[in-house]
C-alpha cells in the first residue's frame, strides 16, 4: 500500500499540454539514428532532469499511451548515457505497470537497472520478489520476466557483496515457484535459477540438493519450455557438480534419451547436449556403455535432415552456381591470417584458421546450431570415447543406411560415416575397400545434399586414402572429387573445394603426377564461381602450392600457363572494392603461397601487385593487413635486391604498424620479420629508418621461437645495423634482449650478432652491460662471450 500511494496521488496530477507535447516530441527524436537529433535529445535530457514534474510526465506517458510509450522510453534511455539522475523514482511506479501481456515494461525497467547499475535502486529487487506474492497472476509473472531479464544480464553483480549477496534470499524465492500451477512460472523460476549454476555461485551450491530435486519432480512437465529448461540445468549440473548427479545417472541418462526424442524440437536440442557434455567427463564410458543399443539409434535418427532444414537449404534447388551470392553469404569458410605467433617445427608459418573443414555439418544457410549438427558433433565425440566398441551398434545401423534408396535416408547414413572416421578409424579400415568405392559413386548422385555430404565424408577417411596404391582409391577419388569442383550446385563446389584441400594436404607430393589436371580444373573454376566460393577455391590453390612446392616449376606444368592464370586472378582480386574484405585477405594469402612456390610465374606480375599490397596494410582490417604483411615478407625474399624500387611504397605503413598503440601481437610479428627481410635486402633503402622501428621491432621478435622467418629478420637487422649503427644506440639493451632469445642460431648467425657486439667501443659497452639484468648479461656472456 506504501508503494501504491504516491503513484494514487499522482493519478491526480495533469500535465500541461504543451508541456506534454514537448516530452513526447522528445521522446519520439530519441529514436532517432541521427547524430545531431541525438545530440540535441541529450542536451534536452540534461535540462530536464533538473525539474521535479519531468516524473511525472514520463509516468503520464507510460500510463497512458502503454505500449508505444515504454519503446519510445528505451530509446530515451539509450539516449541518456548513464546520466539518469532522477529516474530511480521511476522504478516502483514501473512496477506497478508490470503484467505478462507488456514484455515492455519488463525490459524497460531492467535497462533501467542496467545503464544506472543495480546498486544505485536498492529498492527495485526487493520490490520484484515482493511482487512475485501478488495475488495477480499477470503481476507476479510480469515481475518473473523482469528478474529474468535481471540475472540473465547482470549474473555477476548479483552475486558480490556490492548489492549485500541479493542471491541469499532469490534462490530459495525461485525453488519455491518451482512448483507453482502456472507453467510459464515454473519456467521463469527454472530459469533464473540456471543463469548461475555454470558460475557455482555460492547462494545456489548451499540449495544444490533441493534444485536438483526439484529439477526432477519436473522431469514429466507438460509445459515443453519447463522441460527445456530442466535439460539445460542437467546439462550444466553434469559440467560443475557432476558428484550430485552420479548417483541418480542411471535415470537421468533414460531421461536425457526420453527428451532427445521429445516431440518439441527446442526440448530435443537442449537434451542432444547432455551426450557433448556426458562425452567430455572421465565416468562417461562407465555409465553410458550400458546404455548406447538405445542412443545410438536415436543420435543417428537425429542426423538426417529435418522438413524445415530442407526448405532453408532450398533442398529441391539442385542448379544455382549462376545465382549471385547475397552479400551476408560471402564468409570465408578459411580465415587464411598469416601470422608467425605459432610455428611448426620446421619453421614454415602457419595460418589462423576456422577449422569449419572439420565441422560435423556446413548448414550455413540454417540456425547456426540444430539436431543435425548436435547430434553428429555427439556422435564424434562418443567415437573418440568408445572407439572401435561403438562399431558393435553403428555397423548394422549403416549397412541399411548408405543404401537405402531413399536420398535422405542415404544422405544421413553417410554423415554418420563421417562422424565415426576419427574415433573408429581403425575398426573401420577392414571396411573401406567396400566403402571408399561406394562413396565414389555417391559423388554422382542426383542430390546435391548426397553430393555435399559425401565430399565431407570422404575427406574425414583421405589420410587412408593416401596410404593405399593410388591407382585404385587416390585415383578415382581425385578424378570424381574434381568433377564436383565444377559442379552446377554452389554447395556441392564449396563441399568439393574443401575436401580436395583435406585431400592435398594428405596427399603432397602423391598429386604431383595429376598437377596438370588438377590445375586445368581449378582455372576452370575460376570463372564459374561465385564470391563466396571463390574464397575456399583461393584456399585449396594455396594448399595445394604448399603440399607440391617447387614442382609447380616443373615444364610440363608451365606450360599450360595455369599460374599466369592464377596470378592475373590474384591480382585482380586483390583490388576489389572494400565489399569483399575476404577475398582480399584470401587472395593476398594465395599470393605468398604462390610466391614460395613458383615465383617465376609471379615476378613479372610484381609491379601490378606491390601498389595493391602497399594500399592495403591498413591495421584497421587485420586479417587483410596481416596477409598483406606477409606477401611483402615473401616476396621479398625471392626478389632480393631488385625489391629496391619497391620499399617507398610499404615502409613507412610497415613503420607506422609496428609503432601503433594496441597493434594486436600477431600483426606485430607478422610487421616485424616483414620490415627485417626488407631490410635484409634492400638495407641502403630501409636502414635510415631504423631508430624508428628498432625497439618495437625486438619486443615484437624477442618471444618467438626460432625459425626461418625470424632468421632472415634478424640477418636483416644485423646488416641494417653496419649501415646505420647510429640508430641502435639508444636502444641497445633491447636489441641484445632480443639476440638472447635465440636458442639456437646458425653459425653464420651467431657471427653475425657478435660482430654487431663487437662494433660497439668497449667503454661504451661497459655502460650499457651495466643497465642489463643480470639474466641477460650471464646469457650474453655465455652465448657470445661478451
Amino acid at each position: 500500500l506504501i508503494w501504491d500511494l504516491p503513484y494514487k496521488m499522482e493519478c491526480q496530477w495533469k500535465p500541461d499540454e504543451q508541456g506534454l507535447q514537448q516530452i513526447l516530441q522528445l521522446l519520439k527524436e530519441s529514436q532517432s539514428p541521427d547524430t545531431s537529433t541525438q545530440r540535441s535529445v541529450q542536451q534536452k535530457l540534461e535540462q530536464l532532469n533538473q525539474y521535479p514534474d519531468f516524473n511525472n510526465y514520463l509516468i503520464f506517458v507510460l500510463t497512458k499511451l502503454k505500449t508505444e510509450g515504454k519503446m519510445w522510453m528505451l530509446s530515451l534511455i539509450d539516449s541518456s548515457k548513464g546520466e539518469l539522475q532522477n529516474w530511480p523514482e521511476l522504478l516502483p511506479k514501473l512496477c506497478l505497470l508490470l503484467d505478462s501481456e507488456d514484455y515492455n515494461t519488463c525490459i524497460l525497467i531492467t535497462t533501467i537497472a542496467s545503464k544506472g547499475e543495480l546498486q544505485n535502486w536498492p529498492e527495485l529487487l526487493p520490490k520484484l520478489c515482493l511482487l512475485l506474492d501478488s495475488e495477480d497472476y499477470n503481476t507476479c509473472e510480469g515481475a518473473f520476466g523482469a528478474l529474468q531479464k535481471i540475472c540473465e544480464d547482470s549474473a555477476e553483480i548479483l552475486d558480490s557483496d556490492m548489492l549485500d549477496r541479493p542471491l541469499n534470499v532469490m534462490i530459495p524465492k525461485f525453488l519455491q515457484f518451482f512448483k507453482h500451477n502456472s507453467p510459464k512460472i515454473r519456467s521463469h523460476a527454472i530459469a533464473c535459477v540456471n543463469q548461475f549454476i555454470i558460475s557455482r555461485t555460492q547462494a545456489l551450491m548451499l540449495h544444490i540438493d533441493p534444485f536438483i530435486e526439484n529439477l526432477f519432480a519436473l522431469s514429466g512437465d507438460e509445459e515443453p519450455e519447463v522441460r527445456k529448461n530442466v535439460c539445460r540445468a542437467l546439462v550444466m549440473l553434469l559440467e560443475v557438480r557432476l558428484d550430485r548427479l552420479l548417483p541418480h545417472m542411471h535415470n537421468i541418462i533414460e531421461y536425457m534419451l526420453q527428451r532427445t526424442q521429445d516431440q518439441d524440437e527446442n526440448v530435443t536440442l537442449e537434451a542432444c547436449e547432455f551426450w557433448l557434455t556426458l562425452a567430455e567427463q572421465p565416468v562417461c564410458k562407465e555409465v553410458l556403455c550400458g546404455h548406447l543399443p538405445k542412443l545410438i539409434p536415436v543420435l543417428v535418427n537425429g542426423m538426417k535432415y529435418s522438413e524445415i532444414d530442407i526448405i532453408l537449404l532450398k533442398g529441391d534447388v539442385e542448379e544455382d552456381e549462376a545465382i549471385p551470392d547475397n552479400e551476408q553469404d560471402i564468409r570465408p569458410r578459411f580465415h587464411r591470417s598469416r601470422t608467425v605467433a605459432q610455428q611448426h617445427e620446421g619453421g614454415d608459418s602457419i595460418e589462423e584458421e576456422d577449422d569449419d573443414e572439420d565441422d560435423l555439418d556446413d548448414d550455413e544457410t540454417i540456425s547456426d546450431w540444430n539436431l543435425r549438427k548436435c547430434s553428429a558433433a555427439a556422435l564424434d565425440v562418443l567415437a573418440n570415447v568408445f572407439r572401435d566398441d561403438l562399431l558393435l551398434h553403428i555397423l548394422p545401423l549403416l549397412k541399411e543406411l548408405l543404401f537405402h534408396p531413399e536420398w535422405l535416408i542415404k544422405e544421413s547414413g553417410i554423415l554418420v560415416l563421417g562422424a565415426i572416421a576419427e574415433g573408429c578409424m581403425q575398426g573401420m579400415i577392414p571396411y573401406l575397400p567396400e566403402l571408399i568405392p561406394h562413396l565414389v559413386q555417391c559423388l554422382s548422385d542426383k542430390k546435391a545434399l548426397v553430393r555435399s555430404i559425401t565430399c565431407w565424408t570422404l575427406s574425414r577417411y583421405a589420410h587412408w586414402v593416401v596410404s593405399q596404391p593410388p591407382d585404385i582409391y587416390l585415383k578415382p577419388l581425385m578424378t570424381e572429387l574434381l568433377k564436383r569442383i565444377l559442379d552446377s550446385n554452389k554447395r556441392v563446389q564449396e563441399a568439393a573445394c574443401s575436401a580436395f584441400a583435406t585431400l592435398e594436404e594428405e596427399a603432397c607430393t602423391e598429386l604431383v603426377p595429376y598437377l596438370s589436371f588438377i590445375l586445368d580444373t581449378l582455372v576452370f573454376a575460376f570463372s564459374k564461381y561465385q564470391h563466396k566460393n571463390l574464397l575456399i577455391l583461393y584456399d585449396a590453390i594455396g594448399t595445394l602450392a604448399d603440399s607440391v612446392g617447387h614442382h609447380l616449376n616443373k615444364p610440363v606444368i608451365a606450360q599450360s600457363n595455369t599460374q599466369k592464370y592464377f596470378v592475373a586472378t590474384v591480382c585482380t582480386s586483390g583490388s576489389c572494392l572494400p565489399l569483399y574484405l575476404e577475398v582480399r585477405q584470401s587472395s593476398f594469402a594465395l599470393l605468398g603461397d604462390l610466391t614460395k612456390a613458383c615465383f617465376q610465374h609471379v615476378k613479372p606480375c610484381i609491379a601490378n601487385f606491390m601498389p595493391i599490397l602497399g594500399t592495403n596494410l591498413n591495421p584497421e582490417l587485420i586479417s587483410v593487413c596481416n596477409n598483406a604483411t606477409w606477401a611483402i615478407g615473401e616476396i621479398s625474399i625471392q626478389m632480393g635486391s631488385e625489391m629496391q624500387p619497391y620499399v617507398p611504397m610499404v615502409l613507412q605503413q610497415l613503420v607506422e604498424i609496428i609503432n601503433r598503440p594496441n597493434t594486436p601481437k600477431t600483426l606485430l610479428e607478422n610487421t616485424a620479420i616483414t620490415i627485417g627481410r626488407l631490410g635484409y635486402v634492400c638495407p641502403q633503402e630501409v636502414a635510415p629508418m631504423l631508430q624508428q622501428f628498432i625497439r618495437p621491432w625486438c619486443t615484437s621478435l624477442r618471444n618467438i621461437r626460432d625459425n626461418e622467418e625470424k632468421d632472415s629478420a634478424f640477418r636483416g637487422i644485423c646488416t641494417m645495423i653496419t649501415v646505420n649503427p647510429g640508430g641502435v644506440v639508444q636502444d641497445f639493451i633491447f636489441f641484445c634482449d632480443a639476440v638472447a632469445s635465440w636458442m639456437n642460431p646458425k653459425d653464420d648467425l651467431r657471427e653475425m650478432f657478435y660482430k654487431v657486439e663487437l662494433c660497439v667501443p668497449y667503454e661504451n659497452w661497459i655502460h650499457f652491460s651495466d643497465q642489463f639484468p643480470l639474466p641477460l648479461k650471464e646469457r650474453l656472456a655465455a652465448f657470445y662471450g661478451v
